[in-house]
């Protein structure tokens, strides 16, 4: 009798481990609170983000709204071809490619000056007055911001009306593509360059006051201290915002180009985003303005990923992914 109650002591009792999806159940039991939260932006994501991409599926067919969807002829890349072929399709994707390219390049940087001369600023009282100052134009609608150009740039305006000192007749600026991208540019960062910079500015509140100190009494220069204290301090938010803006080079802002476009400045106003509006909601084109919106994405895809390892190799292995 022993020997048996030693044999049954000996057998090793195997205690199971577990699983993963038992640890993940027993975490969100835990923490449902959260997860209830969360729910509501994951299910409007999902219904305004997801499953509307079924409806690119017309991109490669005859959609007609009669037949629906499911109903219309699959035509392949038919759509795509016709784009491509286009006379216009250079002229288009060129003047996307420069208004985004100069956009990014003029204005990303501004947004990192006005945080570093805001930096600078010592008397609050001062510094809170520049800073309204520079972000209230972020709340005025892109509408009445295209209409306050409309209004200094027409050939009765105020800028006409200076420049008649030195020429002898005003400049039609709204009705001339050579000034079209000039004033897209710097309305936009006359508009957003003040809210840019808040990120910027949240990020320098972060660094220690003792280093610029030090570096004063070692005789360094304002210009020193920002070069090798200030900039390293911003170099992982620019990297990362600038990685999302060229993300989206050729995402750009449709309304205000729209509304600034004129018959006289189509030639450079004319960009993917109105192409498609006129083909698509105008026009009826829906398959067609659909294939060209599905390129724009594909694009838009590809660049984020190129500059992202770009960055990356460039700031020592720090990306978006």
């Amino acid at each position: 009798m022993e020997e048996i109650v030693k044999a049954e002591q000996a057998i090793p009792v195997h205690t199971s481990k577990p699983t993963k999806l038992s640890r993940n159940l027993q975490y969100i039991k835990k923490n449902y609170i959260l997860y209830l939260l969360l729910a509501p932006a994951v299910i409007l994501t999902i219904i305004f983000k997801y499953i509307p991409i079924y409806g690119a599926t017309i991109a490669f067919k005859d959609f007609s709204p009669i037949r629906g969807i499911m109903g219309s002829e699959w035509v392949g890349f038919k759509h795509f071809t016709s784009f491509l072929t286009s006379p216009n399709f250079m002229e288009i994707l060129m003047n996307t490619i420069k208004l985004s390219s100069f956009e990014l390049l003029i204005g990303f940087p501004i947004p990192i000056i006005l945080a570093l001369m805001l930096n600078q600023l010592r008397r609050s009282g001062v510094k809170k007055n520049v800073q309204l100052a520079l972000y209230a134009p972020h709340f005025i609608s892109v509408v009445v911001v295209s209409g306050m150009v409309f209004l200094f740039l027409s050939p009765v305006g105020p800028i006409n009306a200076l420049l008649s000192i030195f020429l002898d007749k005003p400049i039609s600026f709204m009705s001339d593509p050579d000034y079209f991208r000039t004033i897209y540019i710097w309305s936009g960062i006359w508009q957003g360059a003040g809210w840019a910079s808040i990120v910027y500015v949240a990020a320098l509140a972060n660094v220690d006051p003792q280093l610029h100190e030090a570096a004063t009494l070692d005789g360094a220069s304002l210009l020193q201290r920002i070069w090798h204290i200030d900039l390293p301090t911003l170099k992982p938010v620019m990297a990362v915002l600038f990685i999302l803006a060229a993300g989206g080079i050729m995402g750009i802002g449709f309304e205000k180009a729209y509304l600034l476009q004129t018959p006289m400045n189509s030639p450079s106003s004319e960009i993917i985003a109105t192409y498609v509006y006129k083909r698509g909601l105008l026009a009826g084109d829906y398959s067609f303005a659909t294939a060209v919106g599905l390129f724009n994405a594909v694009v838009n895809v590809i660049l984020l990923g190129v500059v992202n390892q770009v960055v990356k190799k460039l700031n020592e292995g720090e990306g978006l992914v």
